[in-house]
């Protein structure tokens, strides 16, 4: 069992880092995707996705309740890969009733998620963006999102065996 957290801003090249990393250590993979299709650019970027990956991937969406999804596919798989936190904040966040109740929904999803990864005997690997290094948001649920997603990847890097933060596509090891 181990976790590597990737992150970096967008179109950094953590999705593919990924699956590069995800080819290296296993054949048998398993791919959660948290993304939803709710616009043309999203369908456009998720089929784009799903054709960078090998087909012989197991795929399962999985928007909210990622533990369970995972546990629910059944053991076997030597790695999976989910990406990723960021729409999966966002999902969680964005179905709650206020801004306590999906601070308390999230933090149940990402210790649910590592308790998964605590008793798999798969590597883990978790994408995320990280949101915290430009300007302040000017609008309240933009601050509170990037707090949100922000508290969520220290959570998983505090657990994680290894971080990378990609810039320009390139990986660099922070931990």
């Amino acid at each position: 069992m181990s976790c590597i957290l990737i992150t970096g801003g967008a179109r950094a090249g953590k999705s593919s880092y990924a699956q590069k990393l995800a080819a290296e250590i296993g054949e048998k993979v398993l791919f959660v995707a948290t993304a939803e299709a709710k616009d043309e650019d999203m369908r456009m970027r998720i089929e784009k996705h799903k054709k960078s990956r090998p087909s012989y991937w197991k795929t399962l969406e999985a928007p909210k309740d990622v533990a369970n999804v995972i546990e629910s596919a059944g053991g076997g798989y030597s790695v999976v890969i989910i990406d990723c936190i960021t729409m999966l904040v966002s999902n969680v966040m964005l179905g709650a009733e206020n801004e306590t109740s999906a601070e308390s929904e999230i933090l149940k999803e990402i210790d649910a998620l590592i308790n998964v990864m605590k008793t798999s005997p798969a590597t883990f690997i978790l994408v995320s963006n990280e949101v915290g290094l430009g300007i302040v948001p000017d609008n309240e649920l933009s601050r509170n999102y990037r707090d949100l997603l922000g508290r969520a990847n220290q959570l998983i890097a505090s657990y994680a065996d290894g971080v990378y933060l990609l810039v320009a596509g390139i990986p660099v090891k922070i931990k």
